[in-house]
């Protein structure tokens, strides 16, 4: 089938998924491949940006969040921080996953449309990982709240918005070389400026419409509100992610389908 009569991307996640999967897990299996830790450094790296973290914020701006312990404080930024480098390792691997790719990219076997969505599935790791961290010390500290089970369709969002996202910039990335190093810097801005350590409630006033703007920000105060405050998010939070996360997918589908014949000539 020409790449220009399929509608969407997804059908390409449907069709070819044990390949996905498949290929994968062996490029997870190669990534570690001769290294002494292995799969630990998705355990390490974590843990060592929460202890940062923690340092920082519990114990030189000594930060308390109302209701919260210092161990629940941690495990709150714990909650933030993991959705966060699990985007950003996303996003820097699928930024460059058609250019790192271009070999395949008349190839009927694997699809280049999957490129960006293994990029998102190679980031889970972390995501996995952290999320057992977070989960377990809340079962054995007895504080694991009800609001988790609603975990699997935050998370399942976040992968879409995700998945969309970098159909469309993986393709920019085609004719605008530069833009791996300006997603670098806006992850840093977007990291300072996510409530990670601190609550929405926190952020003065004049700086409200900086949160408001910031789309990570609605995942991490929903992933903490789940995992950790035990509340339901707001109406206005969950309709943000809703129409973001499924509008991303449907858009970013679209635009790499109609739009890949076109960005080939620029590889």
């Amino acid at each position: 089938m020409k790449p220009s009569a399929l509608n969407h991307s997804a059908q390409h996640l449907g069709t070819h998924y044990r390949l996905l999967w498949r290929i994968t897990r062996n490029e997870l299996t190669t990534r570690y491949a001769g290294s002494i830790f292995g799969l630990g450094w998705s355990v390490l790296t974590p843990l060592m940006m929460l202890a940062i973290y923690a340092v920082v914020y519990l114990l030189i701006f000594r930060v308390h969040v109302p209701g919260l312990s210092s161990a629940r404080y941690v495990l709150f930024i714990f909650s933030g921080l993991v959705p966060f480098l699990m985007t950003s390792e996303a996003l820097s691997i699928g930024v460059v996953s058609v250019v790192a790719n271009k070999a395949v990219l008349s190839n009927t076997v694997f699809p280049i449309d999957l490129a960006p969505a293994k990029a998102v599935l190679l980031s889970q790791v972390t995501m996995v990982v952290g999320i057992a961290v977070i989960l377990l010390a809340s079962i054995l500290t007895r504080t694991l709240p009800w609001t988790v089970i609603l975990l699997p369709v935050l998370w399942g969002l976040h992968v879409l918005a995700l998945t969309g996202l970098l159909w469309i910039l993986s393709l920019i990335n085609l004719v605008f070389r530069d833009l791996p190093n300006l997603i670098n810097l806006l992850l840093m801005m977007i990291m300072i400026l996510s409530p990670i350590a601190y609550t929405p409630d926190m952020v003065p006033a004049s700086l409200k419409p900086v949160l408001i703007l910031n789309p990570m920000a609605y995942f991490v105060v929903a992933y903490q509100q789940t995992l950790i405050l035990g509340r339901l998010p707001g109406v206005g939070n969950v309709l943000v992610l809703t129409v973001l996360s499924v509008g991303l997918f449907a858009i970013g589908g679209y635009f790499f389908a109609r739009a890949k014949p076109v960005f080939i000539d620029y590889v």
